[in-house]
């Protein structure tokens, strides 16, 4: 494996005392309640209905006191509803695709872009990027953030940048080796995929000069990474971020491994219980929540992101002070009830990362026969596998079995499958098809 340094981009921002930080969130938080109480009606309206005035804001201990924004909220208010700049002051539209319904936008001014490249331009330097790297973005361009947020880092720092986008991923590969691909970014199932088709082109993964790679936009576990890391022979590490908040770069790992560090003079986040509502201390299992500050366009208080996660606030062996986020378990609107029981497609990403004879793609399958719900998880076998006899792939299914009603807590029926079976996806991997009425 090639070894990535780790930078760090901006150590007065990242490095900062935290009290000092703290004052400064609390000012910038100041103002932003002000900037959205005096030009959206939405924020002002509920501000009112709470009884509270911009005057009640004064520290970030205040933030409990602000109503909470969710996505239909950004449905509700398309397309300008939620901007708190001009029109004539909003260079750019990012947003969804809208595939499931009204589109999300959010409306970026000059200075949102220039904050957002500030943010994940340190992304790209924790995972050592610099001008001296060739970054090949293969995350998706348009409206959707990943790959304009990661082409704006990766020149940011300096480096060569290789707009391929998504899709043809033989090309991928080729322009990977040819141009001496240093850098790459991608979702997690993808970049696996680059690396299982690597190997059936009979490519030694030694010619390439990939040293890091940048993965996000879906959850993934340590086991996934393992996996990458293996295939590809770099280092790689998450990146988080979201179109409501500004894109990618959100939050982003450095080489410790230890959780993202959340670029908190532009963010606040917090963890709340997604039924109670109420705020939970660092450590707790909750979910997280963002609170934008210094945003332009469309500022955001208090956006349920759905996302189930932890924030830890010890300062990172890489120097850095920021609070550190766990990786994502999972969602609390993606969270399936299988007769009574909640169950992440994380859970059974983990279990089957750690069974020999299987690859990491997998489908989970839900119907309900009667009033019961019954849960099948195909599972993709190895090409090694496949030659072995039937007794063996019994055995392994039993296993399979036993692994996830332990770890989910419910049984489920075990479904070998040929390798390639599952289908792949070059933007977010999609792993439960749930057929129930509910």
């Amino acid at each position: 494996m090639k070894q990535a340094i780790n930078r760090i981009w901006n150590p007065e921002m990242e490095c900062m005392d935290i009290d000092v930080r703290r004052e400064m969130q609390s000012q910038k938080l100041r103002e932003t309640v002000k900037r959205v109480y005096d030009n959206v009606e939405m924020y002002r309206s509920r501000m009112i209905d709470a009884g509270i005035t911009p005057d009640d804001i004064k520290t970030v201990d205040d933030l409990s006191k602000l109503p909470f924004t969710d996505k239909p909220d950004l449905r509700d208010q398309f397309p300008y509803g939620l901007f708190a700049s001009p029109r004539k002051d909003i260079v750019r539209i990012q947003g969804s695709s809208g595939t499931t319904g009204m589109p999300i936008v959010s409306g970026y001014t000059q200075q949102d872009i220039d904050d957002w490249t500030e943010m994940v331009t340190r992304s790209v330097a924790a995972a050592g990027g610099s001008d001296e790297d060739i970054v090949q973005v293969t995350y998706g361009y348009g409206l959707f953030t990943g790959g304009l947020g990661l082409h704006q880092g990766a020149s940011n720092v300096g480096a060569m940048v290789v707009p391929m986008s998504s899709g043809n991923t033989v090309r991928q590969i080729n322009m990977m080796k040819g141009l001496g691909v240093t850098m790459i970014g991608c979702t997690p199932s993808y970049a696996l995929h680059i690396g299982e088709t690597i190997r059936e082109m009979g490519l030694d993964i030694k010619d390439f000069k990939l040293k890091a790679g940048i993965f996000g936009a879906e959850p993934w576990s340590d086991n996934i990474r393992n996996r990458i890391e293996d295939l590809l022979q770099i280092d790689a590490l998450d990146i988080y971020g979201l179109t409501e908040i500004c894109g990618p770069g959100v939050s982003f790992e450095c080489l410790e491994k230890v959780g993202m560090h959340v670029n908190e003079d532009f963010v606040i986040p917090e963890i709340i219980d997604p039924d109670t509502l109420q705020p939970l201390p660092y450590g707790e299992l909750g979910e997280l929540v963002f609170s934008t500050i210094g945003k332009q366009g469309m500022p955001m208080l208090r956006y349920r992101t759905h996302d189930l996660c932890r924030l830890h606030p010890e300062k990172c062996a890489c120097g850095r002070t920021t609070v550190r986020m766990e990786r994502i378990i999972g969602r609390t609107d993606d969270m399936l009830i299988i007769r009574g029981v909640n169950v992440f497609p994380s859970q059974v990403e983990t279990v089957l990362t750690n069974i020999r004879g299987v690859s990491p793609h997998f489908l989970m399958v839900v119907d309900r026969e009667g009033s019961t719900d019954r849960l099948e998880i195909q599972v993709e076998v190895t090409e090694e596998m496949m030659g072995d006899t039937i007794s063996a792939m019994q055995v392994l299914q039993k296993e399979i079995g036993e692994k996830v009603k332990s770890t989910l807590g419910v049984a489920a029926r075990i479904k070998l499958v040929d390798p390639k079976t599952i289908p792949r996806f070059e933007g977010k991997a999609r792993r439960v098809t749930d057929n129930r009425i509910l």
